[in-house]
């Protein structure tokens, strides 16, 4: 809102700076006297056809009076801005190995294989954008983090959220069968469906191999740490 100036130099009478003065006050005015001095105040009033009162503040009784003739100015100022609307409290993220847990008890897959995927795909970077526009940690397409209600592909809980859900739905369409699925994850399912099997892509049976490899080694690793623990519980 632009400030409004009123020039009284030089006015005819008394009675049109009273007049002028009779209207309705705003929140904040700025009087501005001849010799350059101002006032801030909330509201100004008439007293007769030579004075005015200046409210400094809301109480009533915190007020000066000027002459009329002494006044150069009245500028309406603009309303003090809103104070900004408390932050809501951030919401705790999980770590990553916390994310895969939860997602793959939701969809009864094994987190070290979410676990491959993600290394595979994006190298745990949630950040990672391929030269397709995949996103995030498991490198969703714009359009499929769409169809699976991903609002934001670079979050990590929702990009795993959804990640997880489209490989639950290939490993179902392919009855749980881990190389097809994983190669329609990197191709597509229409190209799995057409070659009746992995695609004879270079990079998607590179793709599918260094997944399952990768697997396994976390899967061999997982084991090793819990026969260790078993035979020295301290």
């Amino acid at each position: 809102m632009q400030l409004r100036h009123l020039n009284f130099t030089g006015l005819l009478s008394a009675g049109i700076l009273a007049a002028t003065l009779c209207r309705p006050g705003h929140a904040f005015q700025r009087i501005t006297l001849q010799n350059g001095f101002s006032y801030d105040c909330v509201r100004s009033e008439p007293i007769d056809d030579t004075h005015i009162r200046l409210f400094l503040t809301s109480q009533s009784s915190n007020f000066i009076d000027l002459p009329s003739h002494s006044i150069a100015s009245i500028e309406t100022l603009p309303d003090p801005p809103q104070p900004p609307a408390p932050a809501p409290a951030p919401t705790p993220m999980l770590d990553v190995h916390d994310l895969l847990n939860q997602a793959g008890a939701q969809h009864n897959i094994d987190a070290a294989l979410l676990a491959s995927v993600v290394n595979a795909e994006s190298g745990g970077r949630s950040n990672a954008v391929s030269r397709t526009g995949a996103r995030g940690l498991m490198q969703l397409m714009p359009g499929t983090a769409q169809e699976l209600g991903v609002s934001d592909a670079f979050r990590p809980d929702q990009n795993i959220a959804g990640g997880s859900a489209y490989l639950d739905s290939l490993l179902i369409r392919y009855k749980d069968n881990l190389a097809l699925a994983l190669a329609a994850y990197n191709a597509g399912p229409g190209a799995v469906d057409h070659y009746h099997g992995i695609p004879p892509f270079r990079e998607t049976r590179a793709y599918v191999a260094r997944v399952m490899n990768e697997f396994k080694r976390r899967k061999l690793a997982l084991q090793h740490a819990s026969t260790v623990a078993t035979l020295d519980p301290h």
